[in-house]
């Protein structure tokens, strides 16, 4: 995140880089019969073309011109023996980008094209019609990572790392989990039916939701008996310090003994909104390290003047398996510095930053993992998640039963602090 003009450069390498890179490389000077059957029909040898045209040669800079002669050869001879003529250059083109970004074996940097790029920027300005709920687009199935709290999709029964198999009896095997996102998309009062994939059934199964405009509340807050604030934060978007600061102005003066700060089921945000979370409970220090791939790496610290600093007011911080990114640095800071105590379960494991940039000539964009981060102690958070100093489970027992042992059991721990 905030790293977009730091690294806007990439985009004119992708561009050279990204008609160097075909998704397969199969360059043959002739065919052969398979397995040498004696019915097999054996082809002439083709003989290749010049590597490189001189326009060609002169559009790959000097010092990349033997890496790529493959990768023109392998273009001349598509253009020259190709069964069905004219080829698409412009989607050869795009094949070879995404076969760089798959290339790199990370899951989270991938390829989108112009038609797809202009729907894919669904943002957290606070509402979108659809069924409510944070997702995972790295996967091979689009994961749920939450259901958003009162959503369709939390009606529905929608749980964290659910996977969608297929969207209204169509299957979605090897379609891109962001383009999946995009078809659960849509009209307020239509339905949607998914097919689910869950660990621990057996079979697929499918869950019929009505979309509706989905409303995203930021930030809340109530004195829980015994003089305990509890502060919700369940996402990291634009109105998200507007609504905890209201809410802090507001419990604070109260002096509570304790606090609770519950970001379960929050699938994160923006990277500064969460630096602003933690400090408003951190007194000093630092929130997390974005560590860059060349070795450098930015410090994000306290921003000063926090409301609830005071260290002598014990807290307990509650996560789950629908905690991720954003919430897991405010988690993990927390946990570092030893403000906060977790209880719950561990967390998504959500610590990489991906920057979407757009290529030149509406191409569409490529995303791509420039960062990763890591808490306090240098405890890397991507594909672990943080580790709760409680592990508390909520099963689906408790949920049927509209019972919360988690919150009751942070509840019970900080009485027993305070005295209580």
């Amino acid at each position: 995140m905030n790293k977009t003009l730091k690294v806007i450069l990439i985009a004119l390498a992708v561009l050279v880089v990204g008609l160097g890179s075909f998704a397969g490389g199969f360059v043959a000077g002739h065919l052969m019969p398979f397995g040498g059957s004696p019915f097999a029909i054996q082809e002439p040898a083709i003989q290749a073309p010049p590597t490189t045209s001189p326009e060609q040669q002169s559009a790959t800079p000097d010092e990349l011109q033997s890496l790529f002669a493959p990768f023109w050869e392998a273009w001349n001879l598509v253009h020259a023996n190709y069964v069905d003529q004219p080829v698409d250059d412009v989607a050869l083109m795009r094949g070879a980008i995404r076969g760089m970004m798959d290339a790199l074996g990370d899951q989270h940097s991938s390829y989108m094209d112009p038609e797809d790029y202009k729907q894919a920027n669904a943002s957290l300005e606070g509402s979108y019609e659809g069924i409510g709920a944070y997702v995972d687009t790295s996967t091979d199935y689009l994961t749920i990572t939450s259901p958003i709290p009162g959503s369709p999709a939390e009606a529905a029964g929608l749980r964290s790392g659910d996977q969608v198999l297929a969207i209204d009896g169509e299957d979605m095997t090897g379609i891109d989990a962001e383009l999946v996102r995009l078809k659960v998309l849509g009209p307020a009062g239509t339905t949607v039916v998914l097919t689910i994939a869950r660990e621990g059934t057996e079979a697929p199964f499918d869950i019929s939701i009505t979309r509706a405009k989905i409303t995203i509340a930021s930030a809340s807050g109530e004195m829980l008996e015994g003089d305990i604030a509890y502060f919700q934060v369940t996402t990291f978007g634009p109105n998200t310090m507007t609504e905890l600061n209201a809410a802090i102005d507001e419990l604070m003066p109260q002096n509570p003994k304790a606090i609770i700060l519950d970001l379960r089921n929050n699938g994160g945000g923006y990277l500064q909104t969460s630096v602003e979370v933690a400090s408003q409970f951190m007194g000093e220090g630092v929130v997390l390290y974005e560590q860059f791939g060349d070795g450098t790496r930015n410090t994000y610290s306290v921003i000063p003047g926090g409301k609830a600093t005071d260290t002598a007011i014990p807290m307990i911080v509650l996560i789950n398996e629908g905690s991720a990114s954003a919430s897991e640095i405010v988690a993990g800071a927390l946990q570092d510095t030893g403000r906060a105590k977790l209880l719950g379960v561990v967390s998504y494991g959500k610590g990489s930053v991906q920057n979407w940039i757009p290529l030149s000539g509406e191409n569409g964009a490529v995303r791509i993992t420039i960062a990763k981060w890591l808490t306090p102690l240098e405890k890397t958070i991507h594909k672990i998640g943080l580790t709760p100093d409680y592990t508390v489970e909520f099963t689906e027992e408790d949920r049927t039963a509209d019972k919360d042992p988690q919150l009751d059991e942070a509840v019970r721990i900080l009485q027993e602090m305070i005295g209580q």
